[in-house]
């Protein structure tokens, strides 16, 4: 992956060669411009003429400069690529193989293998600037030390390789160690955060001594890999001590009995000095910290996300039982997707479960919800209300039986007829108004409509309007489902499917929002978090694990024990909207 993301574009990886070319100028040239301005000018009572010999040498230097810039800028123009196509192969593989519902999946998992990609993006950008700099060095001194004297070769390039082979060969162990200490990292992290979540727990039980212990061992285990790190990271010390530093030692012993002038001499220390030990040190400094970064940060993203390929599968959990990611599946890839006519769901003896030995969630589900339908889904928390809502957006495909929207099946539907906002909701960096558009374009009258049919108008100044800029972190929770639930009320979709997107709303706001989606038509289906949401709604469908019962809020209330009990439990917020 590393190697085609290098040679996927040869006018890229041109473009940096010509550009390192520039770059390397001075390499070639500093030892000749010294030698000639000692010998030629300064030496000979010429000053002048040693003045110009060093003037072309920063002349050189201008144009490295301009080289060095678009360099950078062709190393990003491959290391990007890089970082989406592992980006990608991350979240696509931790959504494929999840075994939590698939709107949700892995989000621990996710979050840390992304970390390692942005780690792996900037390692290797600096591995491609090492290795091209320390390449294109090389052979411009090489060229330059052959045509000024070539009886200093034997002096300077056997010790620069045997550094060069001393580092090189140490690269596996770095590469090895520097992954244990990655591990080592990410279980101390672990190991910290359970511990600062159970603080109350631990305390009560009288615990701190074993989890003080516990925490204990995972430091003691990062500092000893840490060390295994340092102690291996020495030998590149020695690797830079042996090709930078002996050659100077030879040139200096052995270069006066080989017939080489004093400008010779100062030249050829000027390219072993100012252009072989630097570009080794940045080799060094690329392949031994970066390389070795690259290859771990790689390596533990292999370990920890399941990327696709063929026959890939991860072992989870579904009810207590062990399940494969095969069965269930999200709903497959579209190759082509139907706009339905109108927003009428069907579900056909819909059953589902998390893996083929867990019990249903949804066992022979018949529910037919007409055109303009408000339903609200209630139930205790994890019996199916969420994975329902899943499976008529498509998210999922249920193991047997069929969800129709519109006469047309789930998994076929065109994206812009249905809209879910999960409980979670999503706000990206931006302004408010393409926060709230990115769905559909919405003239500014439509957009200040849907932002007071909502209730998200006092928000809205608050802001700053429609051109101010959004920082999702500044936003509570209520906040950003304010502007997911005016998103959803601007888009076209007629089907929309709210699974807990008010339950950081107080009772009145949440209310104002509903009756909103009331007014604006299509199909509504409401994961009830409070049972206000029943009272509203036209139908109720209680569930309860693999029972279900669909009616009215009354007929519920008369024959449902269970929605009684839900009832009572939710009275305060009752008797606060009624």
């Amino acid at each position: 992956m590393i190697w085609r993301s290098v040679t996927r574009e040869p006018r890229r990886l041109a473009r940096l060669a010509g550009w390192s070319v520039a770059e390397a100028l001075p390499s070639l040239l500093i030892g000749h411009a010294i030698a000639r301005a000692i010998e030629d000018g300064f030496a000979v009572g010429r000053p002048v003429a040693g003045l110009a010999w060093l003037a072309l040498l920063g002349g050189a230097w201008l144009v490295a400069a301009v080289g060095a810039r678009q360099s950078v800028l062709a190393v990003a123009a491959i290391a990007e690529p890089f970082r989406d196509e592992l980006l990608a192969r991350v979240v696509g593989g931790a959504v494929r193989h999840a075994v939590t519902p698939p709107w949700r999946p892995g989000a621990e998992s996710v979050a840390r293998s992304t970390l390692q990609v942005e780690l792996a993006r900037d390692a290797f950008a600096a591995v491609i600037t090492a290795v091209r700099s320390f390449a294109f060095t090389v052979v411009s001194v090489v060229v330059g030390m052959a045509t000024l004297l070539p009886t200093m070769l034997p002096l300077v390039l056997p010790p620069f390789a045997a550094g060069l082979a001393v580092f090189l060969l140490s690269l596996p162990a770095m590469a090895r160690r520097q992954r244990a200490f990655l591990v080592a990292d990410e279980r101390l992290t672990e190991s910290v955060a359970a511990m600062a979540g159970g603080l109350r727990d631990i305390v009560s039980c009288g615990a701190e001594r074993r989890v003080a212990a516990d925490i204990g061992q995972a430091i003691a285990a990062q500092a000893a890999a840490a060390r295994r790190v340092a102690r291996v990271t020495a030998v590149r010390t020695l690797s830079l001590g042996v090709a930078g530093w002996l050659p100077v030692l030879l040139v200096l012993a052995y270069g006066p009995g080989l017939g080489a002038s004093a400008g010779a001499i100062v030249g050829t220390l000027a390219y072993v000095v100012q252009s072989l030990a630097p570009a080794l040190g940045g080799l060094v400094e690329g392949l031994g910290v970066s390389g070795v970064r690259l290859a771990a940060s790689v390596a533990r993203i292999r370990e920890t996300t399941p990327l696709p390929g063929p026959g890939a599968r991860r072992a989870g959990t579904g009810r207590g039982r062990a399940v494969t990611p095969r069965e269930p599946r999200p709903g497959p890839r579209r190759t082509r997707t139907v706009r339905p006519l109108d927003a009428r769901v069907e579900l056909h003896d819909v059953t589902f479960a998390y893996g083929p030995e867990a019990e249903p969630v949804v066992s022979g589900l018949d529910l037919v919800l007409p055109e303009g339908c408000r339903l609200a889904v209630v139930g205790p928390s994890g019996l199916g209300k969420s994975t329902l809502a899943a499976l008529v957006t498509g998210l999922l495909e249920p193991s047997s039986g069929e969800v129709r929207i519109g006469g047309v099946p789930a998994r076929d539907v065109d994206p812009a007829a249905r809209v879910l906002i999960p409980q979670e909701a999503y706000v990206f960096q931006g302004t408010l108004r393409e926060n709230l558009t990115y769905l559909a374009s919405a003239a500014p009258d439509a957009v200040r409509r849907a932002i007071d049919e909502v209730g998200m108008a006092e928000l809205a100044r608050r802001l700053g309007g429609l051109p101010s800029e959004v920082n999702p972190a500044a936003l509570s929770a209520g906040e950003r489902q304010l502007i997911a639930l005016t998103r959803a009320y601007l888009s076209p979709a007629r089907l929309v499917i709210l699974d807990e997107a008010t339950c950081h709303l107080d009772p009145a706001a949440e209310a104002r929002a509903e009756a909103a989606f009331a007014r604006r038509g299509g199909t509504l289906v409401v994961v009830a978090h409070r049972l206000t949401s029943a009272l509203r709604a036209r139908h109720v469908l209680l569930m309860d694990g693999t029972r279900v019962r669909l009616g009215t809020h009354d007929e519920l209330v008369a024959v449902s024990p269970l929605y009684r009990d839900l009832l009572g439990q939710w009275t305060p917020d009752v008797r606060q909207v009624s």
